[in-house]
């Protein structure tokens, strides 16, 4: 049994002080853990760049997964590997384990622990998902977590990071995402700025790089594979 209390104690300040509401409020991280609001939320984008990261996966693959996701998206991952693969889930917040647990506890290849993704302590997977968890971090932690989600990938596997993306520059959602950015997520410019692979810095040019963007640029699909 997981002892959140002395658990939370140890989380990062940029979690307990930015997105408490979020990840750390029992009644509504459970209103959000539905894929109807996360399909909202990315307006009407979620089910694509689930998509996108399934096309990247084959059943029998090892996978682990960076950081809890809201809504379907790991039984979507589980479904896709079957019983013959391997899903490991990491979050840094009890709650998050505790949730996500509970709703793949009826898929006996997917195993939810606690971990930090900046040091997931874990070993090699044949993909590796970072599914929009770039922009929740201060830049000096998406350093982290970029290089450390590289060194898991396994010789011939890939790392998937889907995260937001500067849009166009007329995109009509573009100043309400800025006052949104502002507002809740003040880490998320910053990938307006930077190129995910540029934050992978050396460790990167082991890798082949591809990238595509969707939603007038709103969001990015990243795929760096081991060479």
């Amino acid at each position: 049994m997981l002892d959140v209390t002395s658990a939370e104690a140890l989380l990062p300040s940029y979690l307990r002080d930015v997105y408490s509401w979020a990840y750390l409020t029992p009644w509504l991280a459970g209103w959000l853990d539905r894929q109807v609001v996360v399909q909202t939320i990315l307006w009407g984008n979620a089910q694509r760049l689930i998509g996108d990261v399934l096309d990247e996966i084959a059943p029998g693959d090892r996978v682990f997964q960076a950081a809890a996701v809201y809504g379907d998206f790991s039984r979507q991952v589980a479904a896709k590997i079957g019983r013959r693969g391997q899903l490991e889930v990491r979050d840094i917040a009890p709650l998050q384990v505790s949730l996500t647990r509970r709703k793949l506890s009826d898929l006996p290849q997917a195993h939810v622990a606690r971990g930090d993704a900046a040091d997931p302590q874990d070993e090699s997977a044949d993909v590796v998902v970072c599914f929009f968890l770039l922009h929740e971090v201060p830049d000096a932690v998406k350093l982290q977590v970029t290089r450390a989600m590289l060194e898991l990938v396994a010789p011939g596997g890939r790392a998937v990071f889907v995260d937001y993306h500067r849009p166009h520059r007329f995109h009509p959602l573009k100043p309400l995402m800025r006052r949104i950015f502002a507002w809740l997520e003040p880490f998320a410019t910053s990938m307006w700025r930077h190129e995910i692979k540029d934050l992978a810095g050396p460790r990167g040019g082991g890798f082949r790089w591809r990238k595509r963007t969707r939603f007038g640029s709103m969001y990015q699909v990243v795929v760096a594979e081991r060479i």
